[in-house]
């Protein structure tokens, strides 16, 4: 598991030349590196082991497995032009003045929510202002149409995985033994709904692998925290360190410079 498709097709392509077999070989050395995108999924999903972001893969397993939490399978995904004019809708529904609270505010607060696996129904307990209380209003009626539209926004896609997993053992099971090894990339940048996926992932197996660097962390504004991987020894008290303090990529003057800093 990676943060970025361009990283994940990166490491497709790597793992393509490592393992393929001498056909496949001589099909990149006619046509060069980068193979056809549907060439590329299929040796994916049958040469090579599964990689992708948190929501690539999770989007794999919902599209079999959602419609144990009553969506159909070939449910939507909303972008945020989607959204936005879903929520403005919902609002106006609600008659809540979009002067006094911004629809992409209460969009990225419900994000946040949904980031910590906080539910509509939980949520209420965290309102404690105008703001927080109306977003509070909103949430479920925004979810609900949601589900009204066989859709799901990105922050669904990981809390719905999370979800399934925790109300069907059988299909946790099922992915579990499909994923025996896992390796989790920037570790620093994960939040609580995708610390709890990977949980749940390895708790079989414990073949779990993550890298990382606390002092790298820098998506706090969007739910990581740096706790992860900060109590990962804690989580997992037979933990082996491997630290990789060769730097490939920058110049000494900025080593230092970055040192210093940290």
């Amino acid at each position: 598991v990676t943060f970025t498709n361009k990283a994940a097709k990166e490491m497709k392509q790597r793992l393509i030349k490592m393992l393929s077999d001498a056909t496949t070989i001589k099909f990149m050395e006619t046509f060069g590196d980068l193979l056809p995108a549907a060439e590329l999924e299929k040796m994916n999903e049958n040469d090579i082991p599964t990689i992708g972001t948190f929501h690539s893969v999770c989007v794999r397993i919902l599209r079999k497995t959602i419609h144990l939490l009553d969506y159909e399978n070939s449910f939507a995904i909303y972008d945020v032009a989607d959204q936005q004019i879903l929520m403005k809708r919902v609002m106006n529904e609600l008659n809540i003045d979009p002067k006094r609270v911004n629809h992409k505010a209460v969009l990225s607060h419900i994000s946040n929510a949904k980031n910590q696996l906080i539910g509509p129904k939980d949520y209420s307990q965290f309102a404690n202002d105008y703001f927080t209380e109306k977003v509070a209003e909103i949430y479920p009626v925004y979810q609900k149409a949601l589900r009204m539209n066989n859709a799901l926004d990105f922050d669904d896609i990981i809390m719905n995985t999370v979800k399934l997993f925790k109300a069907f053992p059988d299909v946790l099971d099922k992915y579990q033994e499909k994923f025996k090894f896992i390796s989790v990339d920037e570790y620093q940048d994960t939040n609580k709904a995708q610390y709890e996926l990977i949980n749940l992932l390895s708790a079989k197996y414990r073949n779990l692998c993550v890298i990382g660097d606390a002092d790298q962390s820098i998506y706090s504004w969007r739910g990581a925290t740096i706790q992860n991987i900060l109590d990962f020894e804690k989580d997992y008290t037979d933990t082996k360190i491997v630290k990789l303090e060769e730097n490939y990529r920058s110049t000494q003057v900025i080593l230092d410079a970055s040192n210093e800093i940290i």
